[in-house]
């Protein structure tokens, strides 16, 4: 009926077969004239509304300049606007001209009047639109348009064609105006094609387009990824750098996508924490009934539980630790105990336009992934039916190679927005944990450490970013494996299932082996957490052991836990074979299964090719939903685990921001009103009943014996304890100085400036008070040396000044100083109270609050509070005080000499506590500080930072960090860092690869490739014995098939298929077994060792693994084209170009794959510093109230890293989508050959070569991935093996040894003695040259910087000399080896270190001594008392790094220490720095006693410690400046007087001691 009334229409036959059954078909007329026209422009008319909106909008855009690109394109609408006149002009001309000849009765049919018509309205409503697209902000060209005139000219195809071939036929043209019309109107729009894939710039976005080519991409740039190639271009020609990265797009970055997450996550969490207190009412109402059954039951026992002893009662607190351990493990079962489920409602609310988008590409693609075997079935049946047309053959290959290409382009779609919406929700938790952790309040940071918060940044948000960038796959691996099973059936009938069965079963063996393998892989990296952190604490005390000679007990040690490492790694290379196995047989099984079934059922099913070539490939469709499915419920459950943490963080309780009121009515600038303070809601309070007022101006002084609650003190004026009553009240903004200074990893300028605006005078004048200048001097940058993490290259007293100068800097009104006086010399202490906080001081106008053990500061202030056990006891003025005789006077008797001189000494000695960080403390400022130290430290926090990140960066922040001191001035430290890095690569020389080999065994590396090789032969063998097979089908046509001949085919296809499998597996498990061993044998384990935490991993693991794929890979590429070419044998004309093509694009990708790679990597570990920077100085930030100005800083640590995946993401497409080509481009040249040389194959082989060439785009893909991998990975072999060549220090043990009693006398001599820390450096001690006779006691004094800690460092040779020697009892001792020398002379370092394990191994860790010496060493280091009262004694286990310990026990354990070797010579470095001054007494009484038959070499900065030794070395740069007894010195009223003067000490002391 349709028909009829088009055909009226047309004037002609609207559709008839015959059309099509000849040798050159054509369309009929008809549709050509309707159907063809109306699809593009019914698609036009479809999209015109949306461009036509922006029109209606009123809006400034008409100013918009025009460009040229606009006039053209609507100059060429206009023209094909006059060509409709024109065409609707001919008509009206032929039916109403002027008469002709014989005039004609016919009128030309309707569709001559309606399609000029459509067309000219349609060019109209087109003006209007491309006028709508350039209105529309930011828009470069439109797809909509784009797509239209690319359907038009396709449609425009057929007449064109038509209108030649009738015009050939007749030999003339019969309707020449309409034929010229046509041609005409096709040329403008090919012109328009082209026009519309340019992109039309704006003039105004010119220059953000050159910083984000993305911006100006055209639609045709935007899926091919086009836009990207300046960008790869660039990474080949040289390594890319950070400041090649691009700008982020708008909603790309870290604000934008913030704002939008933060505004959805308030609401859902409000909605969650009304859900938590409903559930907890209903539990609590619960609960109280079953309390009153149990209070009933009780009442009977609670009469014998009045008399439980305090004992008992510690015994049951540990038991309840271990029964919350338990809890812990049963977490299970319990529910959570914070608002929970509303972190993925947040996600998907903010994102669910990408979501829905990429699901849509999704489900295209996965469609049109069903539509290639069903060509290839088409395919052998052309082959198969010798009488069809050749150009059915030509429209399959074609059609083929249509579905490919708009199946890549949908997938390089769906992958760009699923990997973007990944790193978009990583972003968003990054900055959501960030500003989470700003203001989270003291219990909620007590529950994770500052390593499991960033853990949470790291680890947890990486695991959202892997899940959400598959997880539209939790509905297409159904879709894909219904479909697949769909198909099937309807191939092959009920006998699918037989196959399907076979893979199913796969899944729980699968399941079973992925299951024991991550067991496996969790014990392995229980042993790899231990190994790490015993390495970090070696590479932390790595001064200390080598001090000690102890390197010996670490290293077996470490090599106990790698033994038992590499036992489970054994097992894991048992379980990966064994799966490794039946997953390359699964394939051949399930075919075979299949095949066997559908054989077997009943004679009359015959195995014809397309049956078996299309179930092939849908078995090869189903295989990656059947392996997805597994992995990604295993990632989903993972993902829980992080979902659970991040939602306990994110949900935890804020600081009260009430605790501390502000208000202007009280007129005293601090006030507590009667407050109690805890650091937790249900704990005791710390502070009790404190009433306090402070007036505006005044200087108070917080003072008390340790513990007393000094410092809980200043930590409620700021807000950060709970009130558990009475309230506080500050007026005007705060300053604070923390007792460990908290140093930022910047300049010392923005360290000081803090976010303040720079003013020279100010800072100047700063700068000075806090006796910085000098300093300044030394440092190689000025205020703009770099400052590494936590103060690396600063001393403690200088951390502290910088730290004070920050808050003198800051204008405020009132100063909390926390003790900053304790960490520095006593002269500097002076100058700092007299110049700062003092009554003249730059703050004499501020309130000041300062907590204090420096006694000679006090009768210079206002106030004075003095605290016993968080209660304060008496307020007042020093006089009145010490009148009082109460606590105060106590306090004063216990520490002052009566003598006032004196107590100026001891000023700056009583400290608290000195930075808990570990590296050990040098004065030396200089940056040519041992390089260990720098090392040890940054590789210290590489490992726990990065346990999650990708390539090699540790070899990338040693060199920061060293190279950040020599070259600071002249360099941006971004460019710095990776330029260093890259030198090391670029490409990976073929010797590592080489090496690698070696390694394994040349034989053993034939072996694999032949082992491999075979495999990929039987795999291959297995397909053409198919394909012979399906032949049998052709010559047994009508006939019963033999069961013989059935039988044969079925065994050898499955023999062959397990063959493939039995191939793989002995190779693999050897693989796994060599490797790491012989590695780790090459290395010496004292070294640097953590570059080994992620490169052993990637020796152990990674390298095999990845070689392996790619061995896989290549041979599997190399087979495909071979059966092609012995399918096809013209195929091999066209590898070459298709490989070199492939060659180009593999070369420019992994370039600048590698560096983005790299880079991201580099720009990651900021955001992770930065943040765990914050959390330490959290305290700091909140008190200046800084924490927007961080907010902002992380966002942009956040973008630098965007900066790098955004581009690392699309460069994957930009590759996967011109392998996909290239592997599309081979599927259409398979089938194009099997089309020409039809005649002479045979079914089954073009079945064959096109199922394989459908599955190479995948290889090829893959092939580039595992190159790339490989070359990245095989780096670490390359940094592996350069660790084992580094230079060693001297031996431990040489052939002069010296005598068992040596050094019995303990006789000391300098001989012209210089010596420098690295070879291209300074020297640092200028030829020094002395005697020190046996029982000496010896002070050494100097300035910062003077060489006095590089002295004891070269008795113990940790360097070595550069000329000169030292000689002990009358050896030299660069003549033995260094244990004999350390093993025999002792040193009380300035950082006590102590080393996780038991309190007896940190005293003894060979096991030397008995227990009694033990004890009686703990009796006098005083620790008898503490020890015994431990539950465990001796064998109390210490923390990473002593954390369990005050300071002051951690400095007596390593004065034991000294006690237990008693060695002749003793040195003390300083020690009391750290100590308040009770153990500070102890200390000094107990070397006195026990070492009075020593030598005995103290560096003091204290002079107060060695006004009694025998004689005191003054050093000042290098060298010897004085050196005679105390008295002698203060007579000549040299350098050593003007010391001691600014101590405070005069000649006359010298009799006092």
């Amino acid at each position: 009926m349709c028909a009829a009334a088009l055909e009226e229409y047309c004037g002609s036959i609207f559709w008839n077969t015959s059309y099509l059954d000849r040798e050159d078909p054509d369309l009929p007329v008809c549709v050509e004239q309707t159907v063809l026209v109306w699809i593009p422009l019914g698609f036009l008319w479809l999209c015109a509304p949306m461009h036509l909106v922006s029109l209606c909008r009123r809006t400034q855009m008409s100013t918009k300049h025009l460009s040229k690109i606009y006039l053209c394109k609507q100059l060429v609408v206009s023209l094909l606007f006059l060509t409709a006149i024109a065409t609707l002009a001919v008509t009206l001309g032929e039916d109403f001209g002027p008469i002709k000849d014989p005039p004609s009765t016919v009128k030309n049919p309707g569709v001559f009047y309606a399609n000029p018509i459509l067309y000219a309205v349609t060019w109209t409503l087109l003006m209007l639109c491309q006028e709508g697209v350039r209105r529309r902000e930011g828009s470069v060209d439109s797809a909509t348009l784009f797509v239209f005139w690319l359907l038009l000219v396709l449609c425009d195809i057929f007449p064109f064609q038509t209108l030649l071939r009738e015009a050939l036929k007749l030999g003339e043209i019969s309707d020449v105006p309409r034929f010229c019309l046509f041609y005409i109107s096709f040329g403008l729009e090919l012109i328009a094609l082209v026009l519309s894939a340019i992109p039309d710039i704006p003039r105004d976005a010119e220059e953000h387009v050159k910083k984000n080519p993305e911006a100006g991409a055209a639609f045709l740039s935007r899926i091919t990824f086009n836009w990207f190639n300046s960008m790869v271009w660039k990474g080949y020609k040289q390594p890319l750098v950070q400041e090649d990265m691009w700008e982020l797009n708008e909603i790309d970055s870290t604000s934008y996508i913030n704002k939008r997450f933060q505004n959805i996550l308030q609401s859902e969490l409000a909605a969650a924490r009304v859900r938590y207190q409903k559930n907890l009412k209903k539990k609590r109402d619960g609960n109280r009934d079953k309390a009153q059954e149990e209070a009933c039951k009780a009442g009977l026992s609670s009469g014998l539980g009045k008399g439980v002893s305090q004992d008992v009662l510690m015994m049951e607190e540990k038991g309840n630790k271990k029964d919350e351990k338990k809890k812990k493990k049963d977490k299970k079962k319990e529910k959570e105990d914070y608002p929970n489920s509303w972190l993925i409602t947040t996600i998907y609310k903010t994102f669910k336009w990408i979501l829905i988008e990429s699901a849509f590409f999704k489900l295209i693609q996965d469609l049109l992934t069903f539509a290639s075997p069903q060509l290839l079935k088409l395919m052998i049946s052309f082959t198969q039916d010798k009488d069809s047309y050749v150009w059915e053959g030509y429209l399959y290959a074609v059609l083929l190679l249509v579905v490919a290409i708009f199946q890549s382009l949908l997938l390089q779609q769906y992958f760009q927005r699923c990997f973007v919406l990944g790193m978009k929700v990583r972003t968003a938790i990054m900055a959501t944990v960030y500003k989470k952790a700003l203001v989270v309040s003291n219990e909620a940071r007590k529950e994770s450490t500052v390593g499991e918060t960033v853990n949470l940044m790291s680890a947890d948000a990486q695991r959202f970013n892997d899940v959400t960038n598959f997880i539209h796959l939790l509905w297409s691996c159904p879709l894909q494996i219904i479909l697949s099973i769909v198909f099937l059936w309807l191939e092959l009938g009920p006998s699918v299932l037989a196959g399907l069965a076979v893979m199913v079963l796969m899944a729980p063996i699968n399941g079973l082996l992925a299951t024991k393998a991550r067991n496996i892989q969790i014990e392995n990296m229980k042993f790899k957490d231990k190994r790490l952190k015993i390495m970090n604490e070696i590479l932390n005390g790595i001064k200390i052991l080598k001090l000690y000679a102890w390197e010996p007990s670490f290293q077996v040690q470490v090599e106990d836990i790698r033994g038992e490492e590499l036992k489970v790694m054994r097992k894991f290379a048992y379980l990966s074979s064994v799966a490794t196995f039946i997953f390359s047989c699964a394939p051949a099984l399930v075919s075979l299964a299949t095949f066997a079934v559908f054989v077997g059922v009943s004679n009359d099913n015959a195995l014809t090719a397309e049956k078996a070539f299309t179930s092939i490939s849908l078995f090869n469709i189903l295989r990656f939903p059947l392996a997805m499915l597994p992995m990604l419920i295993a990632a989903m459950v993972q993902t829980t685990v992080s979902r659970k943490r991040l939602e306990k963080f994110l949900a935890g309780e804020d600081l009260d921001s009430d605790i501390v009121r502000h208000d202007p009515s009280f007129n005293s600038a601090i006030s507590i009103c009667d407050g109690s303070f805890a650091w937790e809601k249900e704990a005791e309070p710390m502070l009790k009943n404190v009433s306090l007022d402070i007036k505006p101006g005044r200087l108070v002084a917080v003072v008390g014996a340790v513990g007393s609650g000094k410092s809980s003190l200043m930590s409620a004026l700021l807000g950060e304890m709970h009130s558990t009553k009475g309230f506080i009240n500050i007026q005007g903004s705060l300053a604070f100085v923390p007792q460990q200074a908290w140093i930022q990893n910047a300049t010392l300028r923005d360290n000081i400036l803090f976010g303040s605006p720079h003013e020279e005078r100010r800072f100047q004048e700063v700068i000075q008070a806090c006796a910085l200048a000098p300093d300044l001097e030394l440092l190689p940058g000025g205020d703009l040396t770099e400052i590494g993490e936590k103060g690396i290259n600063l001393s403690g007293g200088q951390k502290q000044r910088v730290s004070l100068a920050r808050a003198a800097y800051s204008k405020a009104d009132i100063y909390l100083l926390d003790d900053p006086l304790s960490a520095v010399d006593s002269h500097v202490g002076k100058h700092l109270f007299e110049k700062v906080i003092g009554p003249n001081g730059i703050l004499k106008d501020k309130t000041r609050v300062l907590v204090t053990h420096g006694v000679s500061f006090l009768p210079y202030v206002d106030e004075i509070v003095v605290l016993v056990d968080g209660v304060i006891s008496e307020v007042g003025s020093y006089n009145s005080l010490r009148a009082n005789k109460r606590a105060f006077s106590e306090f004063l008797d216990t520490y002052a000499k009566e003598k006032s001189n004196h107590t100026d000494s001891e000023s700056a000695r009583c400290q608290d506590t000195t930075d808990v960080e570990l590296i050990p403390e040098r004065e030396d400022t200089q940056p040519d500080s041992p390089l260990e130290d720098a090392v040890s430290f940054t590789l210290k926090r590489e490992s726990s930072i990065r346990r999650s990140q990708r390539n090699g960066s540790v070899r990338l922040r040693k060199n920061s960090t060293l190279k950040k001191s020599e070259d600071f001035g002249e360099l941006k430290k971004g460019q710095k860092l990776i330029e260093k890095e890259t030198m090391e690569t670029g490409q990976v020389k073929f010797s590592v690869y080489l090496q690698y080999l070696r390694a394994m065994g040349w034989g053993y590396s034939v072996l694999v490739f032949v082992v491999y090789f075979i495999q990929n032969i039987a795999f291959i063998g297995q397909n053409l014995w198919l394909s012979d097979w399906t032949n049998d089908a052709v010559h047994y046509f009508n006939k019963t098939y033999p069961a013989w001949k059935r039988d044969t085919r079925v065994g050898v296809f499955g023999a062959l298929g397990v063959a493939q499998g039995f191939f793989v597996f002995p190779w693999l498990l050897n693989n796994m077994l060599r490797v790491p061993m012989v590695f780790f044998d090459t290395t010496p384990i004292g070294r640097v060792v953590n570059r080994f935490a992620k490169d052993i991993f990637t020796v152990d693991e990674a390298i095999p693994l990845s070689f392996r794929s790619w061995l896989l890979c290549l041979l599997g590429v190399l087979g495909t084209l071979f059966v092609i070419c012995l399918a096809t044998p013209f195929f091999t004309i066209i590898i070459i170009p298709l490989a070199l093509l492939y060659y180009f694009v593999q070369r420019f990708y992994v370039a600048t794959s590698r560096q983005l790679r790299r880079l991201d990597s580099v720009s990651r570990s900021p955001i992770y510093s930065h943040f765990s920077e914050t959390v330490s100085g959290l305290s700091v930030i909140r008190a200046y109230g800084h924490q927007e100005r961080f907010l902002k800083h992380n966002e942009i640590t956040i973008d630098g890293n965007l900066k790098s995946v955004y581009p690392w993401i699309v460069s994957n497409r930009w590759l996967a989508i011109r392998l996909e080509f290239l592997g599309n481009l081979v599927v259409f040249f398979a089938a194009l050959f099997a089309v020409i040389s039809r005649d002479s194959l045979d079914s089954g082989l073009v079945g064959l070569s096109i199922s394989y060439a459908l599955n190479v785009t995948q290889t090829l893909n893959w092939l580039v991935r595992m190159t790339s991998e490989l070359e990245t990975n095989i780096v670490a072999v390359e940094r592996v093996s350069e660790y084992s060549e580094l230079k060693n220090e001297a031996e431990w043990v040489t052939d002069t040894r010296p005598t068992e009693k040596w050094p019995e006398e303990g006789r000391l001599r300098f001989d012209n003695y210089k010596v420098r820390y690295r070879p291209e450096l300074d020297l640092v001690l200028h030829g020094i040259t002395c005697d020190i006779g046996s029982t000496e006691k010896i002070g050494i004094v100097g300035r910062t910087g003077a060489g006095k800690s590089s002295l004891t460092n070269c008795l113990f040779r940790i360097i070595e000399a550069a000329e000169g020697r030292i000689l002990i009892d009358d050896l030299d001792i660069s003549k033995i080896g260094l244990h004999d020398l350390r093993n025999r002379i002792t040193i009380i370092p300035q950082d006590p270190v102590l080393f996780s394990g038991t309190l007896r191994m940190n005293l003894d860790p060979f096991d030397k001594f008995s227990d009694e010496d033990i004890w009686r060493v703990l009796e006098l280091s005083h620790l008898k008392a503490y020890v015994s009262g431990l539950h465990e004694g001796l064998q109390h286990e210490v923390a990473e790094g002593g954390e369990n310990l005050s300071v002051g026990q951690r400095q007596l354990l390593c004065l034991a220490r000294a006690l237990l070797r008693k060695s002749r010579i003793l040195i003390l470095d300083e020690a009391t720095a750290a100590v308040d001054l009770e153990t500070d007494n102890l200390i000094q009484n107990t070397i006195r006693k026990e070492f009075s038959q020593c030598t005995v070499l103290t560096i003091a900065h204290r002079l107060h410690s060695i006004m009694d030794s025998s004689r005191v070395m003054v050093l000042d740069a290098g060298k010897i400046v004085e050196f005679d007894s105390p008295s002698n010195l203060l007579e000549k009223q040299g350098h050593f007087y003007d010391m001691a003067k600014d101590a405070g000490i005069k000649s006359e002391d010298t009799s006092v001691l």
